[in-house]
């Protein structure tokens, strides 16, 4: 049986594996200064996925047009989710908000953007941006969140003594 209080104090087996598992997550590869070069990733990487997320939602038949031309299925649902994806996982990345989850899709985003929209349109925002994108996005799985972010202060409540 689980001892939920041990899982939520980090005390004995079940816990330790909570509390690595919690450290994998909310912890920061890179310190001091080089925290901020996560944060500009983090933060300008979130605000261009929000940005362009916009247009999913302001736009929708033309994106609607371009996956079906991509190969993708005409859905106006699929564009919602492509947009709900950029716009959530963006503001969580500004916010420094679990970085190691939206992160993974947001790169899986993008890797998508280049095979579909990058092979048959080509352009800077396609094959430069994207791909710049999606770098940052295993940037940001491997570094962590960084030491200014939502993230980080969850991780000091959570070894700091009640």
């Amino acid at each position: 049986m689980i001892n939920w209080i041990d899982l939520a104090t980090g005390h004995g087996y079940a816990g330790i594996e909570m509390a690595a598992l919690l450290a994998r997550l909310f912890g920061n590869r890179l310190h001091g200064r080089a925290g901020l070069l996560v944060l500009v990733a983090r933060v300008l990487s979130g605000v261009v996925f929000v940005v362009f997320s916009l247009g999913k939602f302001t736009r929708t038949d033309q994106y609607v047009a371009d996956f079906g031309t991509f190969g993708l299925p005409e859905s106006s649902l699929l564009v919602y989710l492509v947009g709900l994806l950029e716009l959530i996982g963006g503001l969580m990345l500004v916010v420094g908000f679990l970085t190691r989850l939206a992160a993974p899709g947001l790169g899986l985003d993008m890797a998508g953007a280049i095979v579909t929209a990058g092979i048959q349109v080509g352009g800077p925002i396609h094959l430069v941006l994207a791909p710049t994108l999606a770098a940052a996005m295993l940037f940001l799985i491997w570094a962590g969140p960084g030491p200014y972010s939502i993230d980080a202060r969850l991780a000091q409540r959570m070894v700091a003594p009640i």
